[in-house]
């Protein structure tokens, strides 16, 4: 009995720690997602008013000015609580369950290529984030596009519940699995790829013979070539959000075709860039800033010259 108690023990200990790290990437995520999201509150207000209104706001030029002219500097911080709570909440699921699932992956898919592990990890913890942040991204655009809708969460959630019942919360969440999933899997697979890429082709150094500072600079130049890449694969399905969240088709298919399908490609894309490869970065840093802090290592996957010769 007493040959069994110390076996249990130590992997009751493993346990807690792992779940005390899983849940440190997740509250790391959450305030590096919504700090960063809140931080271009003002980009995001002009994308999604050049994509619900492409006429009256054909450039970014424009649909600054308007907006100025006709609401004022308040306009550009329209849905801050909803970028700040909603991408927050998503932001803790999508790196946290990210950790999860990337360690039950590598341990179950073996075999399999590291690329997968990315994309299954990335994937499933993609579908949980997306649940948490559809009611707050519905609240957000109607804010954002529709001035006299509601002023922010506390009046919208009840004023869109009333309106449209539970189902107005997830009207938009096929499309925005759309643009969520396959992002996301570019995302972290791209941040990986990037990582190991930094490390072994750029610096030509271990991870752990790097600076706490050159460790996160890596960080920042995998991030943006996360967010730029994931911008261009997520970008139809961004316009098709918001097109159905602001009742310009009732739809999936009406709204491709209210929108166009060249559209959906170039709609809005040049500003996504500009928001994208910087929010991502900014959420890379400010996360790995975190785990540093807390005396972990920053984030990315290097393959060791054991692993590559082993491989071959």
């Amino acid at each position: 009995m007493v040959m069994l108690e110390e076996p249990l023990r130590i992997r009751e200990e493993e346990c807690k720690a792992a779940v005390g790290y899983y849940g440190l990437c997740a509250v790391s995520g959450m305030l590096s997602a919504g700090t960063a999201h809140l931080a271009i509150t003002p980009l995001d207000v002009l994308k999604v008013n050049m994509q619900v209104n492409p006429v009256k706001y054909n450039s970014i030029y424009s649909c600054f000015t308007i907006l100025l002219r006709e609401d004022g500097p308040s306009a550009f911080w329209r849905g801050w609580a909803g970028k700040f709570f909603g991408y927050g909440v998503q932001g803790g699921c999508r790196f946290g369950l990210y950790e999860y699932f990337r360690n039950l992956y590598s341990n179950v898919l073996v075999d399999h290529n590291r690329s997968f592990v990315f994309f299954m990890s990335s994937a499933s913890a993609e579908m949980f984030a997306n649940l948490a942040l559809c009611p707050f991204e519905a609240v957000k655009v109607r804010v954002q596009a529709q001035p006299h809708f509601a002023k922010g969460l506390l009046d919208g959630f009840p004023k869109l519940y009333a309106s449209e019942g539970f189902h107005g919360f997830y009207r938009g969440l096929v499309p925005l699995l759309g643009r969520n999933l396959p992002f996301s899997m570019v995302m972290f697979s791209t941040f990986e790829h990037s990582v190991d890429f930094l490390y072994r082709n750029v610096i030509q150094s271990r991870k752990e013979d790097c600076s706490k500072a050159q460790q996160l600079g890596v960080t920042c130049l995998a991030g943006y070539a996360a967010g730029s890449v994931g911008s261009f694969i997520s970008n139809p399905a961004d316009n098709i959000v918001a097109c159905l969240y602001n009742k310009k088709a009732d739809s999936l298919i009406l709204a491709v075709k209210r929108i166009g399908f060249f559209n959906l490609f170039t709609r809005s894309l040049p500003i996504r860039i500009l928001l994208v490869g910087p929010v991502v970065a900014l959420q890379w840093l400010f996360y790995d800033s975190i785990k540093v802090l807390s005396g972990l290592s920053t984030s990315g996957e290097v393959i060791t010259d054991v692993e590559i010769d082993g491989a071959n």
